[in-house]
């Protein structure tokens, strides 16, 4: 029974990555944008006041390369604003990063209603709760894990 749990869960995640993705690689990609830059600008968005690298690292669980390079690609593309030559530089938005990040938010609704579309508000709710919960469980079992290595 456990065993078709974990099979039914993982390759559940697994797939939900995959095609979230490709719908982020397909929403962005007239913009000449990458799925990571989709998860940066959404964040920097929900957070008005700016995030530092370091923090969106901690927020999206990404590495540091990754998120500097998006974030290069960014500022390039004149979406996002920082000092590259100090560390730990606050990131904004810009006026057009706003923008996008309206146009953005306006497709994950479209995707999160597409996705749940035969639950009542109810059943999303918990659904949502649910995976919260797991995922933060799962979280502290990784960090208690790796605690004991040391």
């Amino acid at each position: 029974m456990v065993d078709d749990l974990y099979i039914n869960f993982t390759i559940s995640i697994i797939k939900l990555n995959k095609i979230i993705q490709k719908i982020k690689s397909f929403e962005i990609s007239k913009y000449d944008l990458q799925p990571i830059h989709v998860t940066c600008i959404y964040y920097l968005w929900k957070n008005p006041q700016g995030l530092t690298a370091k923090e969106l690292c901690a927020t999206i669980l990404e590495d540091k390369a990754a998120i500097s390079r998006a974030l290069k690609t960014l500022q390039e593309k004149k979406y996002a604003k920082y000092d590259s030559k100090g560390r730990n530089e606050i990131v904004h938005l810009t006026n057009e990063g706003v923008k996008l990040a309206e146009y953005i938010n306006e497709r994950i609704n479209l995707a999160v209603k597409a996705g749940s579309l035969n639950f009542s508000d109810d059943e999303r709710k918990f659904f949502y709760d649910s995976l919260s919960e797991i995922s933060n469980n799962l979280i502290k079992y990784y960090q208690d894990l790796t605690k004991s290595e040391v």
